[in-house]
């Protein structure tokens, strides 16, 4: 889905009038939270955020997952796999199985460290479990009471923080702040905080500052791009390209995990060829591309930067005193 505009505006008339619903939706989940979950045998590391839409929860766990391997710790992966078909808990296996099976985000996952895709998170961990996995570290999932979580990291994008500060459907929350907040063990605050994040978390929690750090980003300054992307907040894909100093010629923004058609993607490819322009987009939207259209197609990646590594480190590292 698209966020609305109003989701940044708490005096829009859309947000007061659909204020009294969003009041009922925090209070469904503040009941469904209440039932406990299955607490696995080794320690849940869960990586989620208070938003609809992308606040950068993936490159987030891919640094967690970093530095459990680089501690000489197996730890797997565990998602549900939004937009793909398959309910799990199965492992994914990017060579047999693509965006429509497992979904994006475990594709990206699974190169980095094995990942379990399972709508029952308390059955994902149990497969990873018998699979080997001494601890799991678990992308999104955050307002899933199904597995007991050791460590929660709420992650927040600096430039969007909560929105207009309201629960769906009247604002961008799964839930109010101070809820979500209560329930974690630290926040990570992703860019600089431009919208009052800081001040809204408060002295409640730690807070973790890390970047988005473009990879190999050089090579389109000065280039002239269409830039095309189906993620949280595609703006923020655009603004990293411009920060390169690429030529944007055109951008086209669509929705969150947008199944691509090959229809729309040769069309994108030709009107770049007609503007002069190189068509590029993130990796998380490549892998959901017609295998068949990727040639040509560029790729910008990125990878989460820790401001101070130290402080993470010493948040995990209780959880694996050996």
């Amino acid at each position: 889905m698209r966020a609305p505009d109003f989701w940044d505006r708490p005096d829009s008339l859309a947000a007061r009038l659909l204020t009294p619903l969003s009041h009922l939706y925090a209070q469904a989940t503040r009941s469904r939270l209440k039932r406990p979950g299955w607490k696995a045998p080794v320690p849940v590391i869960c990586i989620g955020n208070l938003v609809a839409g992308g606040a950068g929860k993936t490159p987030v766990a891919l640094a967690v997952m970093a530095l459990l391997r680089a501690r000489g710790i197996d730890a797997h992966f565990l998602s549900r796999g939004h937009g793909g078909r398959i309910a799990g808990p199965v492992r994914v296996d990017p060579a047999a199985q693509g965006a429509a099976d497992v979904g994006d985000e475990p594709l990206l996952l699974a190169q980095a460290a094995p990942a379990w895709v399972a709508r029952d998170r308390a059955a994902g961990a149990r497969a990873a479990v018998a699979a080997g996995a001494q601890a799991i570290v678990m992308d999104d999932g955050f307002q899933n009471p199904g597995l007991a979580k050791d460590v929660s990291l709420v992650v927040v994008d600096g430039g969007y923080g909560f929105g207009n500060g309201l629960a769906m459907p009247a604002g961008p929350l799964r839930e109010p702040v101070a809820d979500g907040l209560a329930r974690a063990q630290a926040a990570v605050l992703v860019g600089a905080d431009r919208c009052g994040a800081l001040a809204a978390i408060g002295a409640r929690l730690p807070v973790l500052a890390a970047s988005l750090e473009p990879l190999e980003g050089a090579r389109f300054a000065g280039q002239p791009v269409l830039a095309f992307a189906g993620i949280g907040r595609p703006e923020k894909f655009f603004e990293t390209l411009r920060a390169l100093e690429a030529r944007l010629v055109d951008t086209v923004a669509f929705p969150d995990h947008h199944p691509y058609g090959a229809t729309e993607i040769a069309g994108l490819v030709e009107r770049a060829q007609a503007l002069g322009a190189t068509p590029v987009t993130t990796r998380k939207d490549w892998v959901r591309l017609p295998a068949d259209l990727k040639s040509g197609i560029e790729v910008l990646d990125i990878a989460l930067a820790w401001q101070d590594e130290s402080t993470i480190d010493r948040l995990l590292a209780p959880l694996f005193p050996g």
